[in-house]
């Protein structure tokens, strides 16, 4: 298993079979050194776009759900701001860094037809979609750092 949790993710996602969202978490998961049955089932409908619906990439959301097991809350007097303000600069620099955050901006096809499955595969948007997943991971782990609950 790699170290570097980014390098980590695109093996996850690239090797074993996991999607976007699923690959992101379990990576960041590991790098925190928190483990749970739940991860990554919990990123499962996450990924593809939202369930191939060409909604928030998959690698996204992983992202901030590994923030929220990084810095959410567990009571609800617990302050928010913290996880919020990474989250937001999460997205500010992924957007940045990619001018979009949606599956289908991100890749030019709808998952959620034959034929943006067909494209995505002869178009060789997995390449892409592997460096969305290891770069936001990477983003992750900078964002959250230190700042673990």
């Amino acid at each position: 298993m790699n170290s570097d949790p980014s390098i980590r993710a695109r093996e996850l996602f690239e090797t074993t079979g996991f999607y976007c969202a699923e690959s992101v978490l379990l990576a960041v998961a590991e790098h925190l050194n928190i483990h749970s049955e739940l991860i990554p089932r919990i990123a499962s409908g996450f990924c593809s776009g939202m369930a191939r619906t060409g909604g928030m990439c998959g690698a996204v959301s992983g992202g901030i759900m590994a923030i929220g097991l990084a810095m959410g809350r567990n009571a609800p007097t617990d302050d928010l701001d913290p996880c919020y303000q990474a989250v937001r600069a999460f997205l500010n620099r992924f957007s940045a860094q990619y001018q979009a955050l949606s599956c289908l901006e991100l890749t030019g096809v709808h998952l959620g037809t034959l034929e943006g499955q067909v494209a995505f595969q002869a178009k060789g948007q997995i390449k892409l979609c592997a460096d969305y997943v290891g770069n936001a991971t990477r983003l992750v782990v900078e964002i959250i750092g230190d700042k673990i609950r």
